[in-house]
């Protein structure tokens, strides 16, 4: 199959990090000052309903709860390496704290090369510029016991086959993974051709997944579904614009459409690697 052009893509990472800075700004979910930054530098012209508060608002709770759950893997994983799959502009980095973990953030050279302008590289911290669909990126991480992995708002730009062989690689590579990722179900990928914020900057191809079991193999297993909007987030919002959220992102329409699942590789010879009690709020 032919590879999915890329050039369009790259610019949806604009519309996260637009909802970061707004919501960073009003006080809600996440304090993201690079965000702000970043975005105040940029000022790409977004237009239509990618500047929607209320789908900033989405991005703002996703990436929270994103957070939450790295934090978590933190505690329970002292000798992990830690890998941002399409880290765009994002500043999970900064926003969890220090850590002794080594942590990757990889993405299309375009992407890392402009990332550079406001992230600085360090004996913790790397940059990785490559297509995550080709796995050479991974010789650029040495092979270590345990991974974090965070796929935030990638997988519905891979095909499913596309997806199997990044999980793959990435499992050969480590002897226990801890993975998170944010899905489109098969119904959003169809009706995203036609009304979906990623439009407004020329994506019209993407790829649902309704059952997470079909990307699990002999070694990785499906853990369990995450909550991406959580309720603890959504009360933060108040009066009419909760009422119109809920109804938006974080009712029984956004929950046929959008979906977290957490996956991991483990192995047995190892502690467990993750708290099963954590929670991702």
């Amino acid at each position: 199959m032919k590879k999915q052009d890329m050039s369009n893509v790259n610019k949806t990472l604009y519309i996260p990090l637009y909802g970061k800075s707004y919501v960073s700004k009003r006080g809600l979910f996440l304090y993201d000052p690079k965000a702000e930054e970043i975005w105040e530098a940029e000022q790409f012209p977004l237009k239509g309903k990618s500047k929607s508060k209320y789908l900033a608002y989405y991005m703002g709770m996703r990436s929270a709860v994103f957070d939450a759950w790295v934090k978590a893997q933190m505690i329970f994983s002292e000798d992990a390496v830690i890998i941002h799959l399409g880290c765009g502009m994002d500043s999970r980095v900064l926003r969890v704290g220090e850590s002794p973990l080594v942590w990757y953030d990889m993405d299309f050279p375009e992407v890392i090369e402009q990332r550079k302008r406001y992230y600085q590289e360090d004996f913790r911290y790397r940059m990785i510029a490559a297509d995550v669909r080709d796995p050479v990126w991974l010789d650029q991480i040495p092979q270590s016991k345990r991974a974090i992995v965070i796929m935030e708002g990638v997988s519905m730009y891979l095909t499913p086959e596309e997806l199997k062989n990044i999980i793959q690689a990435v499992c050969d590579h480590f002897e226990c993974v801890a993975w998170l990722m944010d899905c489109y179900s098969v119904l959003a990928a169809g009706l995203s051709r036609y009304k979906n914020p990623i439009n407004d900057v020329g994506v019209t191809k993407v790829y649902g997944l309704d059952d997470p079991r079909s990307l699990t193999t002999e070694e990785f297993c499906f853990v369990r579904e995450r909550e991406i909007m959580p309720r603890s987030y959504v009360v933060r919002l108040r009066g009419l614009e909760r009422r119109i959220f809920s109804r938006l992102y974080a009712g029984k329409l956004s929950r046929s459409l959008y979906r977290m699942y957490e996956y991991e590789k483990r192995n047995y010879l190892y502690d467990s690697f993750f708290d099963p009690t954590a929670d991702s709020e």
